[in-house]
């Protein structure tokens, strides 16, 4: 009994190192091929192909508008790997505010791959198209476009201002011919919009809406400052310069901005 044991397990053994080599799996004491699953390889899903990032070509109608007024920017969107129009997609028209981009109004693409977009701004700033995208194409911005809005008040606040260009400079003076800093503003802001301000620098920067550097517009109030405290006043013109009665033996003139520590305030 003990001999047929010894052989039997030693067969058993033997069909067992056969049915490795070949694959095969040895299962209470039977030989069974493995599942058809189970031997097949192993198939990865084929990754998506990439998203396409379609080039933008973008105009816009105007780059200075009254207030009220409406500016037409329009995109067209093109797949840069056949050269075709893309007709598929939305278009957001955006304005930048601050340091965001707000949405004014959107389209959706049509069969000329082109889209007009039509806002009205209010104040100036950036504006751009931006396409939302598809399964098939990225999200992408579209140039960003500079625009002036003419604001009623401060059109009126800058005609009054040119008006005293070659006025001497005066301390103590506030017009109508000869005007200090702060003078020289106190008479404009009255005349052009009835805005009353105090005849000193320092205190005019706490009068009307503070106003971030980058934001500022023309007519705004500028205000230089020694730290905290404000010794000269002028009155924005755009790009960069300002309408200011500078010092003793100067005149009222338009001149580029002095220094870096001014605050904006917003009277209109």
């Amino acid at each position: 009994m003990h001999e047929h044991s010894s052989s039997r397990g030693r067969r058993m053994a033997g069909a067992g190192a056969i049915a490795l080599s070949l694959g095969l799996c040895l299962c209470a004491g039977q030989l069974v091929a493995p599942s058809a699953a189970s031997a097949a390889p192993i198939v990865t899903a084929a990754a998506a192909s990439a998203k396409v990032k379609p080039s933008v070509r973008s105009s816009i109608s105007t780059r200075t508008v009254a207030y009220g007024g409406k500016v037409k920017l329009t995109a067209k969107y093109i797949n840069p790997a056949n050269g075709k129009v893309i007709t598929s997609g939305t278009v957001r028209l955006q304005a930048l505010r601050g340091s965001k981009w707000v949405n004014f109004t959107a389209k959706a693409l049509g069969s000329s791959g082109t889209v007009t977009l039509t806002g009205e701004p209010h104040v100036s700033g950036r504006m751009r198209a931006y396409y939302v995208g598809t399964p098939t194409y990225k999200a992408v911005a579209g140039g960003s476009f500079s625009v002036t809005v003419k604001q009623p008040g401060a059109t009126k606040i800058i005609s009054e201002a040119k008006k005293h260009v070659g006025s001497l400079y005066k301390y103590g003076a506030a017009g109508p011919s000869r005007f200090d800093c702060s003078g020289y503003t106190m008479w404009v802001y009255k005349k052009a919009v009835g805005k009353s301000l105090p005849h000193k620098a320092n205190s005019q920067q706490k009068y009307g809406k503070s106003v971030a550097k980058g934001s500022k517009q023309v007519g705004d109030l500028i205000i230089f400052r020694n730290g905290s405290y404000g010794y000269h006043a002028g009155i924005y013109a755009g790009g960069g310069y300002m309408y200011d009665s500078p010092h003793t033996g100067a005149r009222v003139s338009k001149r580029k901005m002095i220094g870096s520590n001014y605050v904006v305030r917003r009277l209109v």
